[in-house]
Order: structure tokens, then sequence, then C-alpha cells
């Protein structure tokens, strides 16, 4: 009676040891695709739609730079005669006047001012393209993250089955008295901690949901379907490349170059700060023909510019354009070196995780399995303890979650790495 039911347990083991999705994953919905998911972020979250509305707000800016200041009108009784204000015509000097006046900036001052907002737009749209660089990578963890805890989640209901199985084993052996007690205590026990860890990936992933559900600007408990297992996209770019693609990707260095041009428009607008500005007046006097007048019209044409004698001023102006200058270009190497940094990490863990993967796919896992099975073996003819049964599994279990969880960990890498130089590493990002 004993040996049908050991060899009835070693074939569930060797099923449950070599089958790749559990029923219940088998049975799941389809997934939700990934680039669609990006593609709702970029078009409804709201950090997206307020860049877009500082981008508006830069180029409505732009475009008052350089305009000219209204002109000026006046209007005034000139050599009026107190004793008779109303009198315009008993006194030659006497007239109503009318002018207009325009402030007129020295030459090239209202194209610097137009080309330093046009840089500020351009700074703008570029720190947009690094926040929606952001939210792509954010969306993509997010989505690798629930497709690591659905892997965790199959591999684990597929070992609480060979549990279960263990345990009811166990339970008979037991009772027919061939088995021990610690045996069927260790086994519930097992048992036990699976629930336990099956609570805690569902909460998990429960987080994660509301995670992406937020990113994509939808209810928080919208239903994710299980994620389907995807394969690993190996990088064959070097670090030379890669920094290379970050130089001509990346919208945060391209924003530094932009505010390095801005500074420049600043710095040739200092140096004309030694011209003088300009104001044309034109004024048309009105008399009234009277004893003393033949009531001739006249008029008044006259320029008028500041004397630019505040040398100091207009000296320091230049230096802080100047500092300014040499603030962004080492703060522009700082970002450079930052990113090479992160590119050389990003391509350490990416190997790490692709080696490992490789590893438990390509030895441990089947390793692992033909170590269950050969204690299988032994087990039933007598030649190991049941807790060896136990072990293995165990084994098993765990290196079937180290495998998912770096094929996840790799995915992850890959879109912060992508994040990094500014482009898919299979082509551009929109």
């Amino acid at each position: 009676m004993i040996r049908p039911i050991i060899a009835g347990l070693a074939m569930i083991f060797a099923i449950l040891a070599f089958a790749g999705v559990s029923p219940a994953a088998a049975e799941g919905q389809p997934g939700e695709d990934l680039e669609a998911l990006v593609a709702r972020a970029l078009a409804d979250n709201p950090e997206i739609k307020a860049g877009e509305e500082r981008v508006s707000m830069a180029m409505e800016k732009a475009g008052q730079a350089g305009s000219l200041d209204d002109p000026m009108l006046m209007l005034k009784v000139q050599n009026g005669l107190i004793r008779d204000p109303f009198a315009f015509d008993r006194e030659a000097e006497t007239a109503k006047v009318i002018g207009v006046s325009q402030a007129i900036p020295f030459y090239g001052k209202r194209e610097l001012r137009r080309q330093g907002a046009g840089r500020d737009v351009d700074v703008e749209k570029l720190r947009l393209a690094e926040q929606k660089l952001e939210l792509r990578r954010m969306v993509k963890e997010a989505w690798y993250g629930i497709s690591a805890v659905d892997r965790a989640l199959e591999v684990l209901e597929k070992n609480i089955g060979a549990l279960d199985d263990l345990l009811h084993f166990s339970e008979t052996m037991y009772g027919v008295g061939k088995g021990l007690q610690q045996d069927v205590l260790k086994a519930q026990l097992e048992r036990s901690k699976m629930e336990e860890m099956r609570i805690d990936l569902q909460q998990k992933r429960r987080s994660l949901t509301s995670v992406l559900n937020t990113l994509v600007y939808r209810p928080v408990e919208t239903v994710i379907p299980a994620i389907a297992e995807s394969a690993i996209r190996p990088v064959t770019l070097d670090q030379e490349a890669l920094e290379k693609l970050a130089e001509a990707n990346r919208p945060l260095l391209q924003a530094q170059a932009a505010l390095l041009a801005k500074n420049q428009a600043n710095r040739d607008l200092a140096d004309r700060e030694i011209y003088p500005d300009f104001n044309l007046s034109l004024e048309y006097m009105q008399r009234e023909q009277g004893e003393m007048s033949a009531g001739d019209d006249m008029y008044s044409v006259s320029l008028s510019f500041n004397l630019p004698v505040q040398h100091g001023r207009r000296l320091a102006m230049i230096a802080e354009a100047g500092a300014e200058n040499r603030m962004l270009h080492e703060e522009g190497q700082m970002l450079r070196n930052r990113i090479r940094l992160a590119v050389a990490e990003s391509l350490a863990r990416l190997e790490r995780n692709r080696r490992l993967a490789a590893l438990y796919k390509d030895g441990l896992l089947g390793q692992a399995a033909s170590v269950l099975e050969t204690t299988i073996a032994s087990y039933q003819a007598g030649k190991t303890e049941f807790m060896k049964v136990l072990d293995s599994q165990m084994a098993l279990f765990n290196l079937e979650r180290e495998y998912h969880d770096a094929v996840a960990e790799y995915q992850m890498q890959t879109a912060v790495l992508e994040s990094l130089i500014g482009t898919a590493l299979s082509g551009s990002l929109e």
C-alpha cells in the first residue's frame, strides 16, 4: 500500500518541479500593454500637464521680451497766465501742447532679450522632456515589479500545492505508523510560512498596482490582470557608447546647454549696457491769435538719452554674468560625471542580474530539480529521510523565486539605463 503512495508522490513532485506555470496563472487574463500604459501616463498625468503649462507660460513670456515700452502721451498748457488761466490769446508764449514720446533701447538690446527669453522656452521644454523620461521609468519599474510579484505568486501557488500533497502524504504515513510526527509538523510549518508569504506578496501587488494606476492617472483600485513574463533583452552597448547616447539625447544635458546659451545672451546684454538708451519725443503746440501774437502753431522734437557713467554697476553686471557662466559650466560637468557613474553602476547591475538569471535557468534550477527527483527516489527506496525531500522542495522553490527576481531586476535596470541616456536601447523615446 505504501509503495503506490510513494510512487504517486514522486510523480506529483516531478510534475510540479518541471512545470512552467501554475494552473491558476495559465487561466489568468491577458495583461495590459506596457507601452499603452506609458502613453496614457504621458497624456494624462497631472505633473506632465503642469509641465506643459510651464512651457506655455515661458512661450507667452518670450512673446513679451524685446517689446518696446508703451509710448507716453503728454497734454499741457505752456506759459499760461496765472491771473487769467483760461485766456490763451493774451500772451504770445501761451500754447496748448500735445506730445508723444517713446523710449528706445540701444541697438541689439531688444534682440538679446528675445534670445534670452527664447532660451527659457527651450529650458522648459527640455525639463518637460526630462519629466517624461522619469515618468516612463517609474511606470516601467512599477510594471516589472508587478510582473515579479506575479511570477513569485505562480511559484508560490505551485509549491503550496506540492506541500499540500507532501503534508497529506506525511499525515498518511504517520497515521499508519510509518512516519514521524515531526515530519507532519515541519510540513505544516512550511505550509504556514508560504501562506504568510502569499499574504505579503498579495499586499505588495496591491501597493504596486496603486502606484501604477496613480502614475497613469486612473482610479487606484483599477484591476491590473496578471502580467506575462518577458524575456531578457541583452544590452550590447558599452560604457563609452552609452555616454555618447546620453550626451546626444539626455534632455537634462541639453537644458544645461540652453542655460549656457541664455547666459551668453545675458553677458552680451550686460556688455551693451555701456551704451545709452534713447527717448524720442514730438510735441505740437497750438496757439491762439491775439494782440501780441499771429497765432502760428509750433512743434518741438527732442532726442534724449541716459549717460552711462555708473561704470561700477555695469562692470558688476558683466562679472556676475561671467561667474554664472563658469557655474553653469561646472554644473554641466558635474551632471555628466553623475550620469557617467550612474551608467557604470547600471551596467554592473545589468551584468550581475543577466549572469544570475542565466546561472539559475541553465544550471541551478535544473540541478535543484534533479536533486529533488533523486531525493524522492531515495526516500521511496527508504534510503533517506522525509526531511530531505522537504528541504529539496524548498530549495527548488527559493531558486525559482530568485531566478524571477533576477529577471525582473534586469528589466527594471534596463528602464533605469534608458532614462539615464535619454533614449530607448532599441530606438528613440517619444
